[in-house]
């Protein structure tokens, strides 16, 4: 499968090429490509960086310069124009255009001779990503990596494009030259022009306040594009969203509508069977190519792990179903082996490909299942959805090849009865079977790992294995939660400041609005597991620290960059929830629940003031921004402050903690306060005339801080927070 793709140049409104080929945001396959070969001993300037994605290509032709003033002033020096390419180390269409292109010593020599070649890990410089990725967007109405760009050496774009096909390079590029030679001015002209419809687009329009309307809206349009069919939203391409499920669940729990939690329901359970799921070693792929969740593109990201951990957590505690307790629990055994690091964090993700071909890592075909699981082999493949003819595609013919895609085509308890079997035998048999293909799996060449640690992507895993330890009783979730924050804080800050990007022994780049406002998630939630105040204490320290340093103070809303980064073309801010949430909707969460934590109303002002900076942007398309809306689902209301007060290790404060953790209660903050007093008392002074009852543990529900009468009783703390709110 192709897409056609038009690149574009404006040139006094001309276009420079128009070609037809493949998209790197493309779902599909293309023709395996071979690897040029070449010297070892040829190094590049990525030879220096820390990045895995740079230093994959430190061996091509084509000499990079990593971004920098280093690479503009030879730019202006030679007066060339800058080719910007920005991918990231598990990018399928990265490896494509690198092995057909960059590593050809024809196009190497092109490329070097007409431009100054520039190289960006996306994950390292979300920022840079985010400027340039708009750019694509506004002149070819689409976007992907690896994204090309052309700039001027005063980093003003005048094209853009995704992959572009070998072929593509040779004719283009000197015609670039050309232009570049006979039409500068225009094209200069025109690159300014391009900068200040970035700069525009960059500033989205303040407007009110979001209120239930715009939540209900949100709601009607996720129902609009639910697949009846296949569950999930829209056709194909599917990504799991998590954010869209957080936000229905809160809309389900709000409004009561079942179809709500159905839509949750069906698409956690669609996932779960699909291919997109890993059904040997769990955790879930990018996102799956067909409509029916079956294939995936297989790349494994941290975060999608990290926000489907919470999705299936959140169902677990909404539903009592145990089959989400599972799959929270399976993806967090997948995270602790495979995307672990041993200094203490966790790395970034697992490549698509292996020994050159998207995933053959994972696939099976029936002669391999035979080989591993002997005469259970047939069962197993009935169950597990595999067949001689295979389901996946051979990339260079587009033909079934014999190799397979794990899923389970029907609930199990179904296919338990078609077998004349009972669901918990069936489960048991697949169990072992998986643990035997998994073990056989282990000697296969593994794809790349990305060993980079992201402290924006760390938070959001702390965040989970937090939230998920307490729901389900998980203490080893809770600890591993921790030692990862220690990590944050012993490697990655230096003083109140956050750094982005930590590998091999090195912190560096300073920290963005995501690192921020997703460590400090990560803290709230650990605190609320943990009761360790010290992590209250610090989630209020980077709070401040990313309202003083990001705030858009004409305009509201915070900046992707900090006041004192390096000044880019524009500075970036963004609300729209993709395949994470935006660092704009973190921030107005986080800030919302600290101000129910701590009393203090100043951060509920700055958490309603983000929503108002981006309310017409969002009132225009509520379902590009679910967690924008769980932030204003939390601060709309009515919320619940919980204080514990009592011995912190003793077994009535656990059992008042029982009561809590199992309830889906999206609306509440719960605080610890030890029965003598403590340094929570400076951090949420109202909670100093919150004593014990006897000595017994207490437990004060308060709903926008006007409180009820203490209970000592768990069964009756349950029921309170089982009521309806006013």
């Amino acid at each position: 499968m192709s897409r056609r793709v038009i690149l574009i140049c404006l040139v006094s409104g001309a276009a420079i090429l128009a070609v037809s080929g493949d998209s790197a945001d493309e779902i599909g396959r293309v023709p395996e490509v071979p690897m040029h070969s070449r010297s070892d001993s040829v190094r590049n300037r990525l030879a220096l960086e820390k990045s895995p994605y740079l230093l994959q290509h430190a061996n091509n032709p084509v000499d990079w310069y990593p971004w920098g003033e280093e690479a503009f002033e030879t730019a202006r020096r030679e007066n060339k124009p800058v080719l910007l390419s920005i991918g990231y180390s598990t990018c399928h269409w990265c490896h494509v255009m690198e092995h057909e292109s960059f590593e050809d010593p024809e196009v190497a020599a092109l490329l070097n001779r007409a431009f100054v070649c520039v190289k960006v890990d996306r994950e390292e410089r979300p920022d840079i990503d985010h400027v340039y990725m708009t750019v694509c967007q506004m002149m070819t109405g689409s976007g992907g990596w690896p994204l090309t760009i052309l700039l001027t050496p005063e980093r003003q774009p005048f094209f853009a494009a995704t992959y572009i096909p070998r072929a593509a390079l040779l004719s283009f590029v000197p015609r670039v030259e050309t232009a570049w030679k006979e039409r500068n001015e225009e094209l200069r002209r025109d690159a300014g022009r391009v900068s200040g419809l970035l700069r525009d687009a960059m500033a989205p329009a303040a407007g009110g306040e979001i209120g239930p309307d715009v939540l209900q809206r949100a709601y009607q349009e996720l129902g609009a594009r639910f697949d009846s069919t296949h569950a999930g939203f829209g056709s194909r391409p599917k990504f799991p969203s998590p954010h869209n499920l957080l936000f229905l669940l809160r809309h389900w729990k709000r409004s009561g509508d079942a179809r709500a939690l159905e839509m949750v329901e069906r698409t956690l359970d669609a996932m779960r069977r699909g291919g997109i799921c890993d059904h040997v070693g769990f955790g879930f792929h990018r996102y799956s190519t067909d409509a029916a969740w079956l294939l995936p593109h297989f790349e494994k990201m941290l975060y999608d792990q990290a926000l489907l951990m919470m999705a299936y957590t959140e169902a677990f505690q909404a539903t009592g179903n145990p089959r989400y307790r599972v799959v929270s629990e399976e993806i967090a055994a997948y995270v602790m082996r495979d995307l672990s690091s041993p200094a203490g964090g966790f790395v970034s993700a697992e490549d698509a490909d292996s020994e050159g071909e998207e995933g053959k890592f994972y696939v099976w075909t029936m002669e391999e299942m035979r080989g591993v699981l002997g005469a259970d082999a047939g069962r197993m493949a009935a169950v597990l959805g595999a067949s001689e003819e295979g389901n996946f595609a051979e990339e260079a013919t587009g033909h079934r090849s014999g190799a397979n895609v794990l899923h389970l085509p029907r609930p199990l308890d179904e296919t338990a009865r078609i077998l004349g079997v009972s669901g918990d035998d069936l489960r048991g048999d697949i169990e072992q079977a998986r643990r035997r293909l998994l073990a056989a799996r282990a000697a296969r060449v593994r794809p790349h790992r990305d060993d980079k640690v992201l402290t924006d992507w760390n938070g959001l895993m702390i965040a989970a294995l937090a939230k998920s330890g307490r729901a389900l009783d998980h203490p080893d979730l809770v600890e591993r939660a921790a030692t990862a924050a220690s990590f944050i804080r012993r490697e990655s800050m230096e003083g109140d400041r956050l750094l982005h990007r930590w590998r091999d022994g090195e912190a560096a780049i300073p920290g963005m609005l995501d690192d921020y406002a997703f460590f400090t998630w990560g803290l709230l939630e650990l605190y609320e597991a943990t009761f360790d105040v010290a992590y209250l204490e610090l989630a209020l320290r980077l709070a401040a620290r990313m309202h003083a340093a990001f705030e858009d103070t004409a305009a509201g809303g915070y900046f992707i960059t900090a006041a004192d980064a390096e000044s880019l073309l524009v500075r970036p801010k963004e609300i729209y929830d993709g395949a994470a949430p935006s660092g704009n909707s973190v921030a107005m969460a986080v800030m919302a629940r600290l101000s129910r934590m701590t009393g203090d109303m100043v951060w509920d002002a700055r958490a309603r003031a983000v929503g108002r900076a981006f309310a017409a942007q969002i009132a225009a398309s509520p379902m590009a921004h679910a967690y924008a809306l769980v932030a204003a689902d939390f601060l709309i209301g009515p919320t619940m402050e919980l204080v514990i007060v009592g011995t912190p290790s003793a077994g009535d404060v656990r059992a008042m903690r029982r009561a809590v953790d199992g309830r889906f209660l999206p609306h509440l903050v719960t605080v610890f306060r030890p029965a003598g007093g403590g340094p929570i008392e400076a951090l949420a002074p109202y909670v100093r005339g919150q004593a014990p009852q006897g000595a017994l543990a207490t437990a004060y529900l308060c709903r926008n801080f006007a409180c009820e009468r203490p209970v000592t009783d768990p069964a009756e703390l349950a029921r309170r927070l089982d009521a309806p709110g006013p």
